[in-house]
């Protein structure tokens, strides 16, 4: 039976309505705003890592040329700390105690960039010419920078009443049943790395106006973020007061990637500032901002150890992981390495675990969730790992995966972490990879190399993740007086495309154009809660319950347009913005069904998709590059992608979802890399330090889909956001592993694998 794609419908390659406005420069970001009296704010930040201080005056400042406010810790008191609610209980049963962030140091700071005032001006440059008026008095004190060194002897305590730098510790699995796997191994494979941190470098710096409703007696925010309603929440507890006092706007985003799902601290201060002051105030950061402020990604020192019988299948695997939260605990900071370990057996049947995660303070920026948020950690792991235990074994690493893989009867498959599988054919999509990336002619490929005095290797990572986490996203729609439909919902386009896909599952209800549709998010004002978008849930569950939506409003639609034509619902159809009764000419169109309407909420529609379980993304990358010895340049010659992410809503959106996680991936392996000197300053502060892919750094990608549709999500969508990353990074790795490897016998190189570490590794294996 043939299966035909609506127009609009979901599997349609449609293009991206939001497109021709960003094209031409339409876009309409926080920086654009600027209401009517605007202020300006600067934030005056800790120039040392670690130093107790005290601010001698502050009269300078406020004296300067238009000069308005200057605030600090002290005149804060009244407002709360961000704070974090997400850490795990500890083995002995108890949560470690965090450390909040302050809206303004009071006396101590604790990382470059701390935040020690704020002063309000006519003009930022104001603003900070009068910032650098401040007497500021730092004693400074020695730092802890190194995740590895952290909890070594003599290293300077960022918390000394805590007696350690140990912020918390987590265990999952079984210690016995793994010790017994290991005790009757024929073989241990054992690997140590470090998983560097990241900063996300989203194109959008990060950028918020407050501004104070007399009228309505309400704080008003806008800023650019990944759901307005849990910023809502945790700043409304922040002031003390309640969520209807405040009203948070998100309008376009420029990228988001996790880190501007978090409440920083500007957010607060321009609303205090507004509310002191009677006239809006906005904050801009600047790039250099971002690199010392914005929360970070990864930062793991990582040990793992698999055990294996004599024919390479794996009976169990022991991880202990570092993991640096920096100098306060952030947001979501402590449950991102627990969801990590949660997927630490991956796609393989592992049947014992034993997995401690110790999380560290250190001076240096806060970390959170940057896409993936732990799930690229754990596939990077676990990837590795694999490939050491192929190079071990003497097995080829597509033998040795497929040995070990999850089969399908085995689903609904329960890991040693409780995550519950549902579908999947891991051998199918890694055995279409092969294909597509000729990796049986690779030989051939080697040898053209060799020939051209470089060095080749190819390299794979079968992944899979959790993602479109239990829960809902409502969705809400309305016929419009003038035909077109109204969606409302509480997820937070940051480029994805949602204004396109959204209108997508609309279309293929209503069977209405999706230029006809228009899709609003990002003000509390239009909906009561929202969960924002994260973890790649937006169409899983907000897509699902758009659907829903749409058939609950063509639904009423059609009983409006049978009374109006004295005809039987079930004889109406739906089409272009009319209904009809089937095989007539009698129609009516959707603007008037509006007027005739008896009640607003004969116009309404309302879905709701509730998941009681995660979905599982999965698939194979297969990335291979060529490396010239002399310089240790590497270049990406052929990347292969093979997913499976249930069903396809949107093949182009699909594409692009990919494409840039991908090169996101790559950008950890090659080129990325955050660095703290040993006093805890930033050395990598700017794009002079911190090396960024581009896009002649790559080749066009060949992705393709192998999709099982999912049992746990109603429509079978897996999710797709964050894969591009997971699988990314540990294929390019293993590429360049494996190319140096074949040449020079080298069996590990650390993250970004840069020109200058490639030579260097080259030069001590094989000296002149």
């Amino acid at each position: 039976m043939t299966v035909v794609t609506p127009k609009f419908g979901m599997g349609a390659s449609v293009l991206r309505r939001e497109d021709q406005a960003f094209i031409k420069g339409e876009g309409r970001y926080t920086d654009d705003i600027s209401p009517a009296g605007l202020l300006h704010g600067y934030v005056l930040r800790s120039p040392v890592a670690k130093a107790s201080f005290t601010i001698a005056s502050t009269e300078a400042a406020r004296a300067a040329p238009g000069v308005h406010l200057v605030l600090t810790g002290a005149d804060l008191t009244h407002l709360g700390k961000l704070k974090s609610g997400v850490m795990q209980r500890q083995p002995d049963g108890t949560k470690a105690p965090t450390r909040d962030i302050p809206i303004l140091c009071s006396d101590r700071v604790n990382y470059v960039g701390d935040a020690v005032a704020f002063v309000v001006a006519d003009s930022r440059a104001l603003a900070q010419d009068a910032a650098e008026m401040i007497e500021v008095d730092y004693d400074s004190e020695d730092a802890a920078s190194g995740t590895a060194t952290a909890l070594d002897e003599g290293t300077p305590l960022v918390w000394p009443e805590l007696g350690s730098n140990r912020a918390f510790t987590y265990h999952i699995g079984d210690k016995a049943r793994t010790a017994a796997a290991f005790a009757k191994a024929a073989h241990v494979t054992r690997i140590e790395f470090v998983n560097n941190r990241l900063v996300c470098n989203y194109m959008e710096p990060r950028s918020a106006i407050g501004e104070w409703n007399v009228d309505e007696n309400r704080f008003v925010l806008t800023t650019g973020s990944q759901g307005v309603h849990s910023m809502q929440y945790i700043i409304a507890d922040l002031f003390k007061i309640k969520k209807s006092e405040l009203r948070v706007i998100t309008p376009d985003v420029g990228g988001g990637f996790g880190p501007k799902s978090f409440v920083y601290r500007e957010y607060p201060l321009v609303l205090e500032a507004a509310k002191r002051l009677g006239r809006p105030v906005k904050w801009a950061g600047d790039r250099t901002e971002h690199f010392l402020t914005d929360a970070q990604g990864r930062d793991n020192v990582v040990k793992a150890e698999m055990a294996l019988d004599k024919d390479g299948r794996f009976l169990g695997m022991k991880v202990d992981l570092l993991a640096n939260m920096g100098a306060y605990v952030s947001q979501y900071g402590p449950f991102i390495p627990y969801v990590g370990v949660t997927m630490s057996t991956g796609v393989y049947d592992i049947g014992a675990l034993d997995v401690s995660v110790t999380g560290l303070y250190t001076n240096t920026c806060p970390v959170d969730a940057y896409r993936g948020a732990g799930r690229p950690e754990a596939a990077l792991l676990l990837e590795k790992l694999v490939d050491a235990c192929a190079h071990d074994l003497g097995l080829p690493v597509e033998e040795i995966r497929r040995k070990n893989f999850i089969r399908p009867e085995q689903f609904p498959y329960r890991t040693q972490t409780d995550r519950l599988y549902d579908t999947g054919e891991f051998a199918g999509h890694m055995d279409r990879a092969i294909e597509q990336a000729e990796w049986k002619a690779f030989p051939k490929r080697l040898e053209q190399s060799k020939a051209a005095g470089k060095i080749r290797g190819i390299g794979m990572a079968t992944y899979i993740e959790a993602c479109a986490f239990p829960g809902s996203e409502p969705a809400f729609v309305e016929l419009n007086g003038d035909g077109t439909v109204t969606l409302k919902i509480g997820t937070q386009t940051n480029g994805q495309g949602h204004a396109t896909a959204y209108a997508q599952f609309l279309s293929e209800k209503l069977n209405l154009p999706i230029e006809k549709i228009h899709v609003r998010q990002g003000d509390t004002d239009e909906l009561k809660d929202g969960g924002g978008t994260g973890g790649s849930r937006s169409i899983p569950l907000g897509g699902v319950s758009a659907s829903r939506a749409g058939e609950d409003l063509a639904n009423k639609i059609k009983r409006i347009a049978a009374d109006e034509l004295e005809a039987s619902a079930g004889d109406i159809e739906l089409s272009d913005g009319v209904a009809r009764i089937v095989g007539t000419d009698r129609t009516i169109d959707f603007s008037s069904i509006a007027k005739a309407a008896k009640t607003p909420d004969d116009l309404k529609g309302f879905g709701e998709f509730v998941q009681d379980e995660c979905t599982y993304p999965n698939g194979t990358h297969i990335c291979e590059v060529e490396i010239d010895p002399d310089t240790g340049t590497t270049d990406i010659v052929r990347y292969t992608i093979v997913d499976d992410f249930g069903v396809t809503v949107n093949p182009i959106l699909l594409a692009g979802q990919v494409h840039g996680g991908v090169v996101q991936g790559i950008g950890q392996a090659l080129t990325e890399d955050t660095v703290y000197g040993e006093d805890g300053q930033l050395l990598t502060a700017s794009f002079m330090d911190y090396a960024m892919p581009r896009a002649d750094n790559f080749p066009f990608f060949h992705f393709e889909t192998r999709n099982v549709p999912s049992t746990t999500n109603a429509l079978g969508i897996k999710g797709a956001g964050e894969a591009g990353t997971i699988g990314a990074t540990p294929a390019a790795l293993n590429a360049v592993t494996d190319a140096l490897w074949r040449a020079h016998g080298i069996r590990h190189i650390e993250m970004p694998a840069t020109p200058a570490r490639i030579w260097a590794a080259i030069q001590e294996a094989s000296p002149a």
